[in-house]
């Protein structure tokens, strides 16, 4: 939390208009309650209204790995984090300035994950105080007397009682006087604050927007009556229109500007929601969502629908994309075009399903038995997510290629404003060839520069042709001749170096030289940029490189690392701690991005990885550099 200074500044008329306002450049803010308690659309509303203002923002949700977890359990916190800044916000940030519970019981599980910064401002239902149950009482009162020691500011706030003033059901109104509190906390314009409310209830009677609206007000005028702090962070309304969604909606927008009409998908967590979205709105653009009985038949499904003439995308998370691996051999050996985006999530098995890892990469760029070239793209935010359904889409199509796009539980769920895109043509495919195949053309005749081949579309006269998954060759006929063999793994592999000529080198985040690199990919980008920022305001020559393009990787790569005393690579998934007592140098594992950089540029990457289940923090990125520069001294 930065203190710009401190003004007399009242937000929205109110019974305390008068309280002094702390000017701040960022806060962030937690809702935690049990499960079906709407702590995460009080959230995302809160974030939507920020944003609205002008505000930069970056949500990150709590998900408990139970479905429906016990109620006033440790281990059963939902909610989300909300980070709110004069300026566009990146990533998830560091530890919380303020935090809402609903009950005692879920607030223990983020104060034991170390998620709140000392000192930190909290406020807790106090029904518990009240409750019949007197275990329940006693859990309360004694954890509130350990805050309280340990430095927290704590504020019992009488929720229930005051949402029953205005409904039966307390328990799904809390949500929304939480959300008029923090629009009061945060000095946020009422008006898009029930313009938000009649927004995510438009689809109920006048009646419920009414009781929420009233809940809302409830909320800000409690807010502005009894609490003795307020704050407002400076916001600046973009010029340019905006939109605010998560990563699974952006991709699934991307998904429909891209021109892609078949989604074929089994419902998997994180993955889901993108599939949801579009099952909400792709008939109506002429596309189809198809939900398939298993992940191997929705494979299945959008290469048969590719290789029709269309161009299929399939969504899953790591689980899924496993299963997956029998089918995305079989397109690459046909050579037919299909986007798969996998969501990724904690493993191996089933894992953690609600929580971020970047576990998947290399079985994303290695998996399939045999050699199976796949072009593996990496989102780096939440506009990312838009844009890169598009590319992949192309490369898919040009290249007669598997395209896998990565994600992760952290992009799925947050939320980031970004200028809405504006439709260009450009975006879609020309119209699909189905004039007659030339005389004497052949199913696979590879160009043997580029190993491309014209694509044979199912009904194209004279382009009739038995489809194998064995070794073919040029006629599609099965080969099992070496030098066949060969040819159709030499082609499948050009295309790769092909694409790879036509990338750009990604551009370096600080000066292009220094004492250390860090390398990232994926959702870790804004974290690890954040960190660089910070270092180099403390005079330490740190730079960083973001990686989209997995397979292929761009040219210049090596060339930069060269220009660095050291690197290493930032990433949420396993490598071995050097510190623990039999790791060395000769078993130590490396982290995914670590170990491809290490033998194909064959540089000296160090790695420092993270699969703590919670996005990377840009605090702890600065300490781990810090100590980098710090070896060798």
């Amino acid at each position: 939390m930065t203190e710009a200074a401190l003004v007399d500044r009242p937000a929205t008329p109110g019974p305390g208009a008068g309280k002094r306002a702390t000017i701040l450049t960022e806060h962030i803010v937690e809702v935690i309650s049990d499960s079906g308690e709407g702590a995460q659309r009080c959230g995302q509303s809160l974030g939507a209204i920020a944003a609205r203002s002008g505000n930069g923002i970056w949500t990150v949700e709590i998900i408990p790995a139970e479905i429906q977890p016990p109620a006033r359990s440790v281990a059963g916190a939902s909610g989300i984090r909300i980070r709110i800044g004069a300026t566009r916000v990146t990533n998830g940030g560091d530890e919380t300035d303020l935090a809402i519970a609903f009950n005692e019981q879920v607030l223990i599980g983020r104060v034991r994950a170390g998620e709140l910064k000392p000192g930190a401002t909290i406020l807790l239902e106090s029904t518990w105080r009240e409750h019949k149950d007197p275990t329940i009482v006693a859990s309360y009162t004694e954890t509130v007397a350990s805050l309280q020691e340990t430095g927290y500011k704590v504020y019992e706030i009488p929720l229930e009682r005051e949402c029953r003033a205005l409904m039966t059901d307390a328990r799904r109104g809390k949500n929304m006087f939480v959300l008029g509190m923090l629009c009061s906390i945060y000095s946020l314009d009422m008006q898009l604050a029930r313009d938000q409310v009649a927004r995510i209830f438009g689809k109920k009677d006048a009646k419920v927007i009414a009781t929420n609206v009233r809940l809302l007000e409830a909320g800000f005028a409690w807010g502005e009556a009894n609490l003795d702090f307020k704050y407002a962070i400076p916001a600046e309304r973009s010029q340019t229109p905006q939109i605010v969604v998560n990563g699974n909606t952006a991709i699934a927008l991307g998904v429909l500007a891209s021109g892609m009409d078949i989604c074929a998908m089994y419902p998997i967590t994180p993955a889901t929601s993108a599939s949801h979205y579009l099952s909400e709105c792709f008939e109506r653009v002429g596309g189809l969502v198809h939900q398939a009985e298993d992940e191997i038949a929705a494979c299945a499904f959008a290469i048969g629908a590719s290789y029709a003439g269309r161009c299929a995308v399939t969504i899953t998370s790591g689980p899924g994309y496993s299963l997956k691996q029998e089918g995305l051999g079989l397109a690459v050996m046909a050579e037919i075009p299909l986007v798969v985006v996998n969501v990724q999530r904690g493993g191996p098995s089933t894992g953690q399903p609600t929580k971020v890892e970047q576990g998947d990469l290399l079985t994303t760029v290695f998996g399939s038995h045999g050699d199976a070239p796949k072009v593996v793209l990496a989102v780096a935010d939440i506009e990312d997510c838009f844009y890169t359904m598009i590319t992949a889409r192309k490369i898919a199509e040009t290249f007669n290629m598997v395209v896998v796009v990565l994600s992760d539980a952290s992009l799925a769920t947050a939320q980031q404003p970004f200028p809405r895109p504006q439709f260009s043509e450009d975006w879609l495919a020309p119209p699909l060839d189905q004039s007659p195949v030339p005389a004497g053309a052949k199913p696979y005749d590879w160009d043997p520069v580029t190993g491309i081949a014209r694509r044979f579309v199912p009904g194209q006269p004279g382009g009739m042709h038995t489809l194998t998954g064995l070794a073919h060759d040029t006629m599609s006929k099965v080969a099992y001749d070496p030098t066949i063999n060969e040819q159709g793994l030499r082609m499948r592999s050009l295309k790769l170096t092909t694409l790879q000529k036509t990338l750009r080198t990604p551009p370096v985040h600080g000066d292009p030289e220094g004492d250390l690199l860090v390398v990232g990919w994926g959702s870790t980008k804004g974290a690890i940029e954040e960190a660089v920022d910070r270092a180099r305001a403390q005079g330490l020559k740190v730079s960083s490189l973001h990686l989209r393009f997995i397979q292929p990787m761009p040219s210049g790569i090596g060339a930069i690392m060269k220009r660095f005393g050291k690197v290493m690579t930032v990433e949420g998934n396993w490598s071995d701690r050097r510190d623990d007592e039999l790791v060395d140098e000769e078993n130590r594992r490396y982290s995914a991005l670590a170990m491809m950089l290490r033998s194909r540029y064959l540089v000296d990457v160090d790695c420092w990885s993270e699969a703590r289940g919670q996005p990377i923090k840009p605090g702890e990125v600065l300490k781990v550099m810090q100590a980098k520069l710090a070896e060798g001294r």
